[in-house]
């Protein structure tokens, strides 16, 4: 079977993480901490995920001129993804991720966008020809809302899968949600979308209203509770039991592992159960692109399960 052709137009950041058995809160410093610096970024988390998992991926996006830039594209290369369409912008810093996990993965995240918040409609235009040659198109929410809308805008044109996973959340105009063929957002970022609070009564009840906005099926992730399917035939996707030791990235590779399974056209609820696999196994380790698992052993991880 042909590598499925996936375009992943999103943000690429260094990930400096520090790793504890508490998380501090305002005003509090917590001591004791393993320091851990790995390449992140949404984008670039689901792009390696994607590739990973057997596609042939383009990556989309701009890093600084500075030296965790030129790591990042060292390391998308080294994954195989093609990475023509990385602009390379000279006066500004490449993106970064300031992270804090504690000792049952809970995480604290904030981030400084830097060449980022550069990436342009014209950026995702010179892409135009590998958007129209691809199968599938994933983005995400940590660079312009412009470049997003333009990247699906020629997807959907050319008649490719639009993946998006609304993160971070964040409102969303209903042209933009019209454009969607699948959106991933978790229970926040839901809430968000609907204008509800996550702890409201109901919320994955209204996620049906996402629908009437033009998404054509929606999967809220749901961390140790699995995936909710909401579709023209509903379904509650359960959770792989493991230990988790790091979640900061599993969102980003389930939307990966979801977009290379449905791209090679597995049912619905197949990709979404090989996505919570995926995701699985990368809570299990420490930092977002080097917890990324490989297609064996998703495969592998799903048979010793089936058994």
């Amino acid at each position: 079977m042909p590598s499925p052709r996936i375009v992943v137009v999103g943000s690429s950041n260094t990930d400096m993480v520090v790793l504890s058995e508490a998380l501090p809160g305002p005003g509090e410093t917590v001591v004791g901490g393993e320091f851990l610096l790995a390449a992140g970024g949404k984008g670039a988390n689901q792009a390696v995920a994607a590739a990973r998992l057997g596609a042939d991926v383009t990556f989309v996006g701009c890093v600084g001129d500075d030296v965790f830039g030129r790591e990042a594209l060292a390391g998308l290369k080294a994954e195989g993804i093609h990475t023509e369409h990385v602009r390379v912008v000279s006066d500004c810093a490449s993106g970064v991720a300031l992270i804090m996990v504690d000792s049952t993965g809970e995480n604290l995240i904030s981030v400084a966008s830097g060449a980022n918040a550069r990436l342009r409609p014209e950026d995702v235009e010179a892409a135009s020809d590998v958007i129209a040659a691809a199968q599938c198109l994933l983005v995400q929410l940590e660079v312009p809302l412009e470049a997003v809308r333009r990247a699906m805008e020629l997807a959907r044109a050319a008649g490719a899968l639009t993946v998006l996973n609304p993160a971070p959340a964040r409102e969303l105009p209903r042209d933009l949600l019209a454009l969607t063929d699948v959106l991933t957002p978790n229970r926040g970022e839901l809430a968000r979308l609907l204008g509800l609070k996550t702890a409201d009564t109901g919320l994955l009840a209204r996620a049906g209203d996402l629908r009437k906005a033009g998404v054509r099926d929606l999967i809220v992730t749901l961390g140790d509770e699995g995936a909710l399917i909401v579709s023209d035939t509903p379904e509650r996707i359960p959770a792989f039991r493991v230990d988790a030791v790091d979640a900061v990235a599993a969102g980003d590779v389930f939307s990966g592992a979801f977009a290379v399974a449905r791209t090679e056209g597995k049912p619905l609820s197949e990709a979404v159960r090989s996505a919570c696999a995926a995701a699985a196994i990368s809570v299990t380790r420490k930092g977002a692109q080097p917890s990324v698992p490989t297609r064996d052993e998703v495969e592998a991880f799903l048979a010793e399960r089936d058994k």
